[in-house]
């Protein structure tokens, strides 16, 4: 019987394990010298000044709002095409979460549309926006700046999915995810299915030190050691709590093997373009299959490869009985039960929802051999008569 191919899947080699062992045998488990190591070599990752490690990448939206300074009742525009911890997060801190409907050839959140809900109005309704850079592709925001600064908006970039994507911007240069150039802040994710796998982790990314010195504050309780920024000094115990903060640590054993993956990014980034073109080689002349298309100068990082297909479900179902487990993303957020107590209706997003119909990803990691993707796409194209 052929061995399960999963959508997604880590590869931990030698010097990954090595590295771990390194950090076992130190003096440091938590709180030590590999957090700072994978927030500096993460910071010159992404081009990107500040570098911010967390706990997980709920935890990185979750104080991300929080720097920005979100309180109840801010209004945030996000995309129903994420996980659902995007929009959580905001409502973590009370804000209010609007959806608006996503490009049916992008997946992401249709700008026009932003545009659109922004211009009708009133005023001062929003306070932030957090796009998605979805399966790998990202969000443009060169553009979103520019809606941004008209409304007086901030921005959170969601690239989870995308550490090592970029776009050509009009200037010509090379925007990477993360490099904090349009975004404020920018979150990622370092679960075991994402490019970089720390076990669970995540990361903050900007360009402003004050942003940057409040994240470090909220990530460890809102506690204060630094004498110059005390109230008062009782001795070198002696530390304060200045503001309601979290254990949002990612401890050094985590870091040690994020270090260690970050300089596998680009091996690991040059083998998913190569799936993706085998992909798209294969899938082009059928056309029943829709694939997610890139816009000139933008650069996929590919978590993901999302197909659209008729009849999903059996699709689905095939695969899963030839051993191929693919994955579905996402249910549309505003139709998750708790979204739905909140007002939200099937309906309210229809691209979205036609989107979520026919959506299937595809096995997509770097050791994804050429066999086992040959097997996906024959599976695939034979369940499609061809």
């Amino acid at each position: 019987m052929r061995k399960p191919i999963p959508y997604g899947r880590q590869y931990i080699d030698e010097e990954d394990i090595r590295s771990i062992i390194d950090a076992l045998q130190s003096d440091f488990l938590t709180q030590g010298p590999k957090v700072v190591e994978f927030e500096e070599n993460f910071a010159q990752y992404t081009d990107s000044k500040y570098a911010v490690a967390v706990s997980n990448g709920t935890a990185a939206l979750h104080l991300a709002g929080l720097a920005l300074g979100i309180k109840p009742g801010h209004k945030v525009i996000t995309t129903p095409i994420t996980f659902a911890a995007t929009a959580n997060s905001m409502i973590y801190s009370g804000a209010v979460v609007d959806f608006v409907d996503i490009d049916p050839t992008t997946f992401l959140i249709d700008l026009n549309k932003v545009a659109e809900r922004l211009a009708r109005s009133p005023a001062g309704t929003y306070t932030g926006i957090l796009p998605v850079d979805f399966a790998g592709l990202p969000a443009n925001t060169e553009l979103l700046r520019e809606l941004a600064d008209e409304y007086g908006l901030w921005i959170i970039e969601d690239a989870c999915h995308a550490p090592g994507g970029y776009f050509v911007d009009s200037n010509q240069r090379q925007i990477r995810c993360g490099s904090g150039v349009y975004s404020d802040l920018t979150v990622f994710s370092f679960h075991p299915v994402k490019h970089i796998a720390s076990g669970e982790g995540g990361m903050i990314t900007t360009n402003d030190e004050n942003f940057y010195q409040k994240l470090l504050l909220l990530r460890s309780h809102g506690i204060i050691k630094s004498t110059g920024l005390m109230i008062e000094n009782h001795g070198g115990w002696y530390h304060e709590m200045h503001e309601l903060g979290f254990n949002y640590r990612l401890p050094d054993i985590n870091c040690a093997l994020g270090i260690s993956q970050l300089t596998k990014a680009d091996a690991g980034m040059k083998r998913r373009h190569i799936i993706a073109e085998r992909y798209t080689a294969a899938f082009d002349p059928i056309p029943e299959i829709k694939m997610q298309r890139n816009p000139e100068g933008f650069f996929n990082a590919y978590h993901l490869f999302v197909i659209r297909v008729p009849e999903r479900k059996s699709f689905y179902n095939y695969l899963r009985e030839n051993h191929i487990y693919a994955q579905i993303h996402y249910l549309p957020c505003h139709l998750h039960p708790y979204y739905q107590r909140l007002g939200w209706k099937k309906g309210d997003f229809p691209v979205a929802e036609a989107y979520y119909d026919e959506c299937i990803s595809l096995p997509m990691f770097p050791t994804l051999t050429d066999d086992e993707q040959d097997y996906v796409i024959n599976k695939t194209l034979s369940f499609f008569g061809q």
